[in-house]
């Protein structure tokens, strides 16, 4: 089946305290988008990528398919005011029947053996969202105090989210609202439910300095990841 891939990258990297976007930041000498794409791009030959990009981050961005991948497999779309109307944006491009996936540009670790887990679960159940462990210890505050939480009964999601094209093409058609924090969250207001998988730990959103170190370093272990 078709394959499709919207990397959203609309980060403005203002918790990392630097004026360049987080997707543009160099690791090892290339951008973060770089991996990213890379990534989806092995794990399918037929794999074809959609980048939503900010319209003033619009020419960074060709500037990298120029160096690195061309325009037969990557395309670019200008993003929206919200993550939502961004996905939305990048889905006008999937005019056929086919597997989406929506992943998040800045998390650049994603391998392509998770992507493909991804694909093979959605053909099976129609979606694949994957989730890991919470390590810490949680608690539920609220205007009446605090409480511990069963961490065993919540768990961290990640992306690639993956969906057949017939349950979010539609499902982004409904009306935006904040509590929208992810495609999972799009899909279960339309009123279908979820398949979680196991995602991977190395699979972080890089948003702090120490992040970035982090992926610098695992990058250079494992360049072709």
């Amino acid at each position: 089946m078709k394959k499709f891939a919207v990397i959203v990258a609309g980060g403005k990297g203002l918790r990392m305290n630097h004026p360049v976007p987080k997707q543009f930041h160099l690791l090892n000498g290339k951008p973060v988008l770089y991996y990213t794409i890379l990534a989806f791009l092995k794990a399918y030959n037929d794999m074809e990528v959609i980048l939503v990009l900010p319209d003033n981050n619009t020419l960074v961005g060709k500037e990298i398919i120029d160096a690195y991948f061309g325009y037969s497999r990557v395309r670019i779309v200008v993003g929206g005011s919200t993550r939502f109307h961004s996905v939305k944006h990048g889905l006008s491009l999937v005019e056929e029947e086919s597997v989406v996936m929506v992943h998040d540009a800045v998390r650049c670790m994603v391998s392509p053996e998770l992507i493909r887990r991804c694909y093979e679960a959605t053909i099976q159940f129609g979606s694949a969202v994957p989730v890991i462990d919470m390590a810490d210890s949680l608690r539920w505050v609220d205007d009446e105090g605090n409480k511990p939480l069963d961490r065993s009964k919540v768990k961290a999601v990640q992306t690639p989210q993956a969906f057949y094209s017939k349950i979010i093409l539609p499902a982004f058609q409904i009306d935006y609202k904040e509590r929208f924090t992810d495609e999972a969250s799009v899909v279960e207001e339309f009123g279908m439910s979820v398949n979680l998988i196991q995602g991977e730990e190395k699979n972080i959103k890089l948003t702090t300095p120490a992040d970035f170190i982090y992926a610098e370093i695992f990058l250079k272990q494992f360049p072709s990841t």
